[in-house]
């Protein structure tokens, strides 16, 4: 019996190292990254450039509550049951359906009022995130600052209420994540507005920081790496240059009730 108390203690232990503690910002990637960052921190932002949260953001600054949703078929039924509009893939966007993942589409569709909007990554993860009963916070390039700062006026930030930065990252054709240069970015973005928190920098978090202070021209690297050359090659490079618009916007898009409303 005291061996095996031993090894659940030892166990438990190597588990609280991958929640980064002793940080008032940290860093990881993924659905089980926000999965262990969710069992510790006081908020979560997730950030998935191209092109979930930025898509959120255009919505969300525009007056849309989003409905985060993971990626599938049942989104319309899900999006009948609650009376919104079920956003499609890029390519099933028709003149009669302009609700899409799409941001630029999305800049000049109708408004409705409630907007399911799935997609395999960032809403995946922040769907799975609500459950937690924290909030959740969208950023993108275009809103990095603004989240921050949001973010430190509502206290978070310290050892005791911690940030849980999440970089959405993007899928190989087996289902296992692919750490991607936007994610990266985005992510990093957020952490440069808290890096003054009173909890300081998580090893992963300042890690990921300083992919931003290497990289001189954030847009020409998104524009240039594989996601961004993806989109861009597939006729989707308007897209792109929605993403690439660095603090632009001061919208902090917070899901509270299973949807994204401005902060």
């Amino acid at each position: 019996m005291t061996r095996i108390r031993r090894r659940i203690g030892a166990e438990a232990l190597a588990l609280a190292v991958f929640a980064q503690p002793g940080s008032g910002a940290r860093f990881d990637w993924g659905l089980t990254g926000a999965a262990e960052l969710g069992r510790v921190c006081a908020a979560l932002v997730v950030v998935d450039v191209l092109s979930f949260t930025t898509t959120v953001e255009v919505a969300v600054s525009r007056g849309m509550r989003v409905h985060p949703f993971p990626w599938g078929e049942q989104a319309a039924d899900y999006a009948r049951r609650v009376g919104a509009v079920a956003a499609v893939g890029r390519r099933q966007m028709t003149p009669e359906h302009p609700w899409s993942l799409s941001p630029a589409a999305l800049r000049t569709a109708p408004v409705v009022s409630d907007l399911v909007l799935p997609s395999p990554n960032g809403s995946a993860i922040s769907a799975a995130a609500s459950a937690t009963g924290l909030p959740v916070v969208a950023a993108c390039l275009r809103n990095a600052r603004a989240v921050g700062q949001w973010l430190c006026a509502e206290g978070y930030g310290s050892n005791d209420a911690p940030v849980g930065v999440v970089a959405a990252g993007e899928r190989w054709p087996d289902g296992s994540l692919r750490p991607c240069v936007e994610d990266q970015l985005g992510a990093a973005s957020v952490l440069d507005a808290l890096s003054g928190v009173p909890g300081g920098l998580s090893v992963e978090a300042a890690m990921a920081l300083a992919a931003l202070a290497s990289t001189p021209d954030v847009p020409a690297a998104v524009r240039g790496c594989v996601s961004g050359r993806e989109l861009v090659e597939s006729g989707f490079a308007a897209d792109v240059e929605v993403a690439v618009q660095v603090d632009v916007s001061d919208v902090v898009p917070v899901l509270r009730q299973g949807y994204f409303v401005a902060g």
